[in-house]
């Protein structure tokens, strides 16, 4: 778009939002039609989406790829549709309240989906396009709550016997992969993509330690290792069924992959890799884990269900709180805390138990 007078260098500009490859092209040949006869002037900022597009490539630098992904999705499904082309200098409060009561309406996290519309308000006041977040003045709705008189939907954590039912169907299976993978999460507590993100070296056979630095993130060129979910890197204590487990896969993995042309003895080798020995994609295990849930007709749980089983156990067997909080990886004790509020209902009726032998004494 000609030469930036402050700088000496080329100026360029992007435009976005075309439904056809056509409409992109006769946007294109008006912009050098303007270039060409200096009509072209430098388009002002005049949307909710315009500053949005600014404010997004600030944002990315900010925050981890996983993040940014989300962020886009919220942006894409939700507010843009909505917003995206108001006059910036022209959003009020009533229009922000319509907004989040629609949202109210329709998504559970309502409040999140508010706040990153906020956040792009918030940019055009440090840019003084206006004065005012009009989303500080908006009144969040209340959901009401209805009793309801079916089951209640099932806690997402076994207890001691569903666990061992579970991992003995998958160690019935034959797979020692992924009968190893779920039996490490379940007595760990790691996050899928932390185990995924396990090379041999951060495995220590003679300390019965795992050191758990990196896990596996996901961008927009695909996955990568990135740093875990907090940023903390931490040293576990495992059992000796567990590694003894993790050897025998060593091995096996070994041979595994030679025969598919692939040396598992390099310095970086991924534990638990796909099979063109690359990271492996987390959302797998949900396929895996679906598969031994039907075919044995077991409880449902999530993947990460097995990490709330994890701490409810530890709970019922009375490791102190911040042990587990280490354990886990939190930040601080009130996120175990807040995220694990829930216990086994053998845990539960111990407590009713020790009250009353309290009462009886």
């Amino acid at each position: 778009m000609g030469v930036d007078s402050l700088t000496g260098k080329e100026r360029t500009t992007t435009r976005r939002g075309f439904k056809t490859k056509a409409e992109a092209q006769n946007a294109l040949a008006e912009l050098r039609v303007q270039v060409k006869n200096g009509n072209y002037k430098r388009r002002v900022i005049e949307t909710y989406e315009d500053i949005y597009n600014v404010w997004i490539n600030h944002y990315k630098n900010t925050v981890q790829d996983s993040t940014f992904l989300k962020t886009l999705r919220i942006f894409k499904n939700h507010i843009l549709p909505e917003m995206g082309d108001y006059k910036i200098d022209k959003i009020d409060v009533a229009i922000c309240q319509k907004h989040v009561d629609n949202w109210a309406k329709k998504l559970k996290r309502f409040s999140m989906v508010k706040s990153y519309a906020a956040m792009v308000i918030k940019f055009a006041i440090k840019r003084g396009l206006i004065d005012r977040n009009p989303f500080d003045f908006v009144e969040i709705p209340i959901i009401k709550k209805r009793i309801s008189f079916e089951e209640d939907e099932e806690d997402n954590f076994y207890t001691r016997e569903q666990l061992i039912k579970l991992l003995n169907c998958f160690e019935k299976e034959g797979n020692l992969r992924r009968y190893t993978f779920f039996h490490l999460l379940a007595f760990s507590g790691m996050r899928k993509s932390e185990g995924f993100g396990l090379m041999w070296r951060d495995i220590d056979f003679v300390s019965n330690e795992i050191r758990i630095n990196k896990a596996v993130a996901r961008s927009e060129e695909g996955l990568y290792l990135g740093p875990t979910k907090n940023g903390l890197s931490r040293n576990i204590k495992m059992d000796n069924k567990t590694m003894d487990l993790l050897k025998e896969w060593k091995m096996e993995q070994a041979e595994e992959y030679l025969e598919l042309g692939f040396n598992t003895l390099g310095k970086n080798q991924l534990v638990f890799p796909n099979t063109k020995n690359e990271l492996h994609e987390p959302n797998k295990t949900y396929q895996w884990l679906k598969r031994v849930l039907d075919k044995y007709q077991l409880k449902s749980i999530t993947t990460h269900g097995l990490r709330h089983t994890h701490c409810s156990l530890l709970f019922e067997a009375k490791a102190p709180l911040k042990e587990v909080q280490v354990r886990l990886g939190h930040k601080d004790v009130k996120t175990t805390l807040d995220v694990y509020t829930h216990v086994t209902k053998k845990a539960q009726a111990s407590t009713i138990e020790k009250f009353n032998d309290y009462l009886s004494d």
